[in-house]
């Protein structure tokens, strides 16, 4: 029965450590040893028989979202995508500034104006940054 532990083992590899994952472990492997008991009265080999109470048993998708898994990635996903928009938006206004550069040292190049517009633009990149540190 040991590659019935080892299954449930693999099931929960990516879950957080608590009590009522290792209770909800402990169930589950009771559950397919019984399976596997009850397939072997019925005539079959135990190989076949563990494999087949695998197989019938699923996913434990929803166990594991009760136990927390996919809010965690759900979390990560928000801080990759924050951090993301930090990059674009660091790029974006460096873009920015320096069309504002040019414009203002083509057309007007005795009068230094692009450094109002500048500070607008750099609000955008540092409010990324407050949104990205605040997910983290």
């Amino acid at each position: 029965m040991k590659k019935i532990k080892n299954h449930v083992d693999e099931l929960f590899k990516d879950t957080p450590n608590s009590e009522e994952k290792e209770t909800i472990k402990q169930e589950i492997y009771q559950n397919l040893e019984e399976k596997v008991y009850d397939l072997m009265a019925q005539g079959k080999e135990e190989e076949d028989a563990i494999n087949k109470a695998i197989v019938e048993f699923g996913n434990i998708d929803e166990i594991k979202s009760e136990l927390g898994v996919y809010n965690i990635d759900k979390d990560v996903r928000r801080i990759e995508k924050a951090k993301i928009d930090l990059n674009f938006s660091i790029w974006g206004s460096i873009l920015i500034i320096a069309l504002m550069i040019f414009v203002n040292m083509y057309y007007s190049p005795s009068t230094i104006w692009f450094v109002y517009p500048t500070f607008a633009i750099l609000w955008w990149p540092l409010i990324m940054f407050y949104r990205w540190r605040k997910l983290k």
